[in-house]
């Protein structure tokens, strides 16, 4: 796979919402097989598309990727061949970097960067009117995966904010829906004499009812559509939970719960188990691999391992 082609995946995985991590070697001190600029993708199910090295780096940009993928914290990767990092003394870890020991290296070091790429907060918004395209529009400034929807649409489950600015059309299904799926935030722009009107002949419990803001926005005297537009924005980050941020929670839900992981009894390695994790089954247990090289060697001769 080219970089051109692994730019035109990762695009393709942004549009539909997948969160993955860009691995990218960015150093090496050779013997390696990588070399600067050389990059991967790692997909939620562990999937590794591209290139970062032989097998063993792959298995530990994997692991470290799909962890990656579940704190939604870029980090830089620094892969050795063993625990000597070539520096005198006790080292304390560096803010951002993490160090494995890989003894499978023919001797080189690879540092690959892992920028996670997480889904950004997705907004519905309901109407034609100047109000609801300037929704659209400073939305997108404000880096939400803001999108024009029709009642009728089904929810996505990952859907964070729905603002109706529909004008009295529609509204009712809208936000009983949205409500029922405890989307995080709801705003229906109308007056407050109005909103008041259509909460109190809403089919919703008080609970329900409670979760709907209108007039959707904070108070800031705004008068044109793209000022209300902004007091709806304010209020929803205003609101915005201190810890546990949505495009979080999402990395959580893709990736595997819990993380599965096991040591590869041959060299030590801590490996992550997917479907695609080399294996041999031996006494009743599953044992894992971090590449080929391991598994031929334990299948050998797995009494030399009995001790792992």
């Amino acid at each position: 796979m080219t970089n051109t082609e692994l730019l035109t995946r990762a695009d393709e995985l942004r549009h539909g919402r997948t969160p993955f991590v860009l691995a990218t070697v960015v150093h090496v001190e050779r013997p390696t097989s990588a070399k600067p600029g050389d990059s991967a993708l790692v997909l939620p199910d562990g999937t590794v598309e591209g290139f970062v090295g032989g097998s063993c780096a792959e298995t530990t940009v994997q692991l470290q990727g799909l962890r990656v993928l579940r704190t939604g914290e870029s980090l830089l990767l620094r892969i050795t061949p063993g625990a000597d990092t070539g520096t005198e003394g006790p080292q304390e870890p560096a803010e951002g970097l993490v160090t494995v020991a890989n003894p499978c290296l023919s001797g080189g070091t690879l540092d690959i960067f892992l920028e996670a790429n997480l889904p950004p907060a997705l907004a519905y918004v309901y109407g034609h009117a100047p109000i609801a395209r300037a929704l659209l529009d400073l939305g997108r400034v404000l880096d939400l995966d803001a999108r024009p929807a029709s009642p009728g649409k089904p929810l996505p489950p990952d859907l964070d904010v729905v603002v109706i600015a529909t004008h009295g059309r529609d509204e009712e299904t809208v936000l009983i829906e949205a409500a029922r799926a405890r989307v995080p935030y709801i705003g229906l722009v109308a007056s407050p004499k109005r909103g008041a009107a259509v909460l109190t002949a809403l089919d919703l419990t008080e609970e329900q009812r409670a979760r709907v803001h209108t007039p959707a926005g904070l108070d800031i005297g705004a008068r044109t559509a793209a000022e209300i537009a902004l007091s709806v924005y304010a209020e929803i980050i205003a609101l915005r939970p201190p810890a546990a941020p949505a495009a979080r929670r999402r990395a959580e839900s893709a990736a595997p719960q819990p993380l599965a992981e096991d040591v590869d009894p041959v060299c030590g390695m801590t490996v992550a188990i997917t479907p695609d994790t080399l294996a041999l089954d031996r006494a009743g247990t599953r044992v894992y691999f971090c590449g080929p090289g391991c598994r031929h060697a334990f299948a050998d001769d797995p009494s030399r391992y009995a001790h792992a």
